[in-house]
């Protein structure tokens, strides 16, 4: 069942950090969602490593560092997506 979370986490997080970054980000709702667990995942690490510990309530830090990894690895993402697919140098006419 944790796969399911961290694919429901990862589309989540994915769509905000979409939503956050300035301009129109082509990549597919798919890899977008890889995109925002592996953003969840090294926010973990980040977090384990300053050694935030688990809290009994809301975990803020961790979500926030969870955001910023999602939002720095959809940046950095639409940018290789974009070089692979010949991006947004094609004119639509």
């Amino acid at each position: 069942m944790s796969w399911l979370w961290a694919i429901i986490v990862g589309l989540v997080l994915g769509l905000i950090a979409k939503a956050i970054l300035p301009g129109k980000q082509d990549i597919p709702l798919w890899l977008t969602t890889v995109f925002g667990i592996i953003g969840s995942i090294l926010g973990n690490a980040v977090a384990g490593w300053i050694g935030v510990e688990d809290t009994k309530g809301i975990d803020w830090i961790r979500h926030l560092l969870q955001l910023i990894g999602a939002v720095v690895v959809v940046g950095v993402g639409d940018m290789i997506w974009q070089s692979i697919r010949g991006g947004r140098s094609r004119q639509r006419t």
